[in-house]
C-alpha cells in the first residue's frame, strides 16, 4: 500500500515525505511484476532507480519511479540490455516528459496516420511494403503499442467488415503476414528456462493471431511458453499436463462466457497440479464469476498480462 506519513509524528527530516504519495518496495513489486531483488540490483549496479530513503534506511519510489521501471521492462522486453538501458532513458527521459504534455488525440491520430500506411499495403497485397512499415513502426514503438494499439485494430475491422469486394482477401492476408511476424518473434524470444508456461485457445473461442500474441506478450516472464494447436480438445489438457508439468495453463477466450465456463475451468482446475489461468478479450467478463477459485484472470493488455502472471507465479496475487 501507498506510504501515507503523519505529520505529527514524522521527523523534520522526513517531512519532504509528504509531498507526494511514496509506495515501499513490495509495494513497487506488486505493481510492476518485478521482485524486490531485481530492482535493487537495477539500483546498485546500473544505477537506473534512485529511491527516496527514509532515515531508517527503507526504500520509497515515487509515481515516477514506478513509470521508469515500466519503461525499462519496455526496453528489456524489445531485446535491450539492461546494462544499456541507462543510456538509452538519458536520451529518451527528455522526450517522456514533452510527451505528457501532447494531447491523446494527437497520440492516436499518430496511429491512424501508420494504420493508413498498413491499409495501403494491405490493399495492393504487397508484402514488402507491409514489411517495411512493420520494421518503421517496430522501430518507434514497443510491442504492446505496435500490436494493441496500431494492427490489430485494423485487423479486426477488416476480419468484421466483408461488405466490400475483397476485403476477406485482405484480412486473410494482413492475418498470415502477422502470424508469420509474431511467430518470428516468439522463436528469437524462446529461452531455455525450468518453469514452463503453456497457452492454449479455447475451442471455438479465439483465433490463432489472439494465442500468437498472448504468447508473445507473456514471453518475457523467465519462463518457457510452449504452444498448443488450435483445436486442441479441452478434456485431454490434464494430460498434456501430466505429460508437460508446466508451471502454468493459460487458456485465452475472446469471446463472451458460455454460463458453464465458470464450472468446466473450476473442475479442469481441480485435475491439474499447476496454477489455471484465463486470457483474452473477455478473460475480464468471467473474472467475476470466477471470485473465490484458483483461476486466475490475466486480461487482455500485453503488459499487464506480464505483470499478472509473475505475480501469480510469485504468490503475490490472490485469484
Amino acid at each position: 500500500m501507498p506510504v501515507l506519513t503523519d505529520v505529527t509524528s514524522t521527523p523534520q527530516s522526513d517531512l519532504s515525505l509528504d509531498r507526494e504519495e511514496l509506495f515501499p518496495i513490495r509495494e513497487v513489486a506488486r505493481l510492476t511484476g518485478i521482485n524486490p531483488v531485481t530492482l535493487r540490483a537495477w539500483e546498485r549496479r546500473h544505477g537506473l532507480i534512485q529511491p527516496t530513503r527514509t532515515e531508517s534506511g527503507h526504500r520509497l519510489y515515487s509515481m515516477h519511479d514506478i513509470e521508469k521501471v515500466r519503461s525499462i521492462l519496455d526496453w528489456i522486453d524489445r531485446g535491450v540490455a539492461v546494462s544499456k538501458v541507462g543510456k538509452i532513458l538519458a536520451k529518451t527521459e527528455p522526450l517522456k516528459v514533452l510527451a505528457q504534455i501532447i494531447p491523446t488525440e494527437l497520440v492516436h491520430a499518430d496511429y491512424a496516420q501508420w494504420q493508413q500506411q498498413v491499409q495501403v499495403a494491405v490493399k495492393a497485397f504487397d508484402e514488402v511494403q507491409l514489411d517495411q512499415i512493420y520494421g518503421q513502426i517496430f522501430s518507434s514503438y514497443p510491442l504492446s503499442v505496435v500490436f494493441q494499439d496500431i494492427f490489430l485494430p485494423l485487423w479486426k475491422q477488416l476480419l468484421h467488415r466483408h461488405e466490400a469486394f475483397g476485403q476477406t482477401s485482405e484480412w486473410l492476408f494482413l492475418d498470415a503476414f502477422l502470424r508469420s511476424r509474431v511467430l518470428q518473434r516468439l522463436m528469437m524470444a524462446r529461452v531455455m528456462q525450468p518453469r514452463r508456461i503453456i497457452v492454449c485457445a479455447m475451442a471455438d473461442q479465439c483465433r490463432e493471431l489472439d494465442v500468437l500474441l498472448t504468447a508473445l506478450f507473456l514471453s518475457s516472464v523467465d519462463s518457457a511458453i510452449q504452444l498448443l494447436a488450435i483445436g486442441q480438445p479441452f478434456d485431454e489438457l490434464t494430460l498434456v499436463c501430466e505429460r508437460v508439468k508446466p508451471n502454468a495453463l493459460v487458456l485465452v477466450s475472446n469471446n463472451s462466457p458460455a454460463p458453464e465456463l465458470p464450472r468446466r475451468l473450476n473442475r479442469l482446475a481441480m485435475s491439474l497440479d499447476c496454477q489455471l489461468m484465463l486470457a483474452g478479450d473477455k478473460s475480464e467478463l468471467a473474472q467475476e464469476s470466477l471470485t473465490g477459485s484458483s483461476i486466475g484472470c490475466l486480461g487482455n493488455d500485453g503488459r499487464v498480462m506480464r505483470q499478472r502472471l509473475k505475480q501469480f507465479l510469485a504468490g503475490n496475487l490472490e485469484t
